[in-house]
């Protein structure tokens, strides 16, 4: 009898130190705050450069959403979110007479924190965009 008494109080001192399972669950952001025009700040690591480029966010339908990216003319194709996290995230493709670009970013605090990585052109730059 002691040596099951001294097994169920082993068993319930055990399950008290297992973690439990997480109850939190993160909060599905708001996508349209994408929404509008950006500036694309394609050289983030340099203050002193004026090279800019644009993204405008015309439409988010459920996950995905369209637009132009880099230059007018440039339509947003395969434009997709994700906010599984509690971030939202964003892919899309684009591309013009150089050739296919794949772009990614994530929302944080009012900025896009952004890549491009050039098919073909052999080249991944990293951006940054603000609200016009």
């Amino acid at each position: 009898m002691n040596h099951l008494l001294i097994f169920l109080f082993a068993l319930v001192s055990l399950n008290c130190m297992l973690p439990k399972p997480s109850t939190n669950t993160l909060a599905d952001p708001d996508t349209s705050v994408l929404l509008g025009e950006w500036q694309l700040d394609m050289t983030p690591e340099n203050p002193d450069d004026n090279n800019f480029a644009k993204m405008v966010i015309r439409e988010i339908n459920n996950q995905s959403f369209k637009g132009i990216f880099y230059r007018d003319g440039v339509s947003i194709r395969e434009g997709r979110l994700n906010t599984q996290r509690g971030i939202i995230y964003g892919a899309l493709v684009s591309g013009d007479n150089s050739g296919e670009y794949n772009s990614t970013f994530y929302y944080e605090d009012g900025v896009l924190y952004g890549s491009t990585h050039a098919i073909g052109r052999d080249f991944l730059a990293v951006w940054t965009a603000t609200r016009l």
